[in-house]
């Protein structure tokens, strides 16, 4: 199951982090972002340890959303070091696909 994060606790949990954070912008009417939730949650326990995979509501975090210039849902920004160091956007990638970009930046 993948972690909620919000404006208050981004830094500490992904920008902060050890391990590289990927981080899945959403919001609860967007069908897409539904649609990608279990594949996210399936990588999540596979890759446990090596990738963090969290949520973060954009309709309720608009600062850490407008920072980091999200303006389509699903966004996926991978994180590392603190820093965002790639992203897709939209929920077009297959499972497989989507695991062999999170396995090329794993710790």
């Amino acid at each position: 199951m993948t972690t909620q994060v919000s404006d208050a606790n981004f830094g500490e949990e992904v920008l902060n982090a050890k391990e590289p954070v990927l981080v899945d912008f959403w919001a609860e009417w967007c069908g897409p972002c539904r649609a990608i939730a279990p594949v996210l949650d399936e990588l999540s326990a596979e890759l446990q340890g090596r990738v963090k995979i969290v949520k973060l509501n954009v309709d309720e975090n608009p600062s850490t959303t407008a920072k980091y210039g999200v303006r389509s849902i699903p966004t996926m920004i991978l994180f590392k070091g603190g820093e965002a160091a790639d992203m897709k956007i939209g929920a077009g990638t297959p499972k497989a696909g989507l695991s062999k970009w999170l396995e090329g930046h794993a710790a």
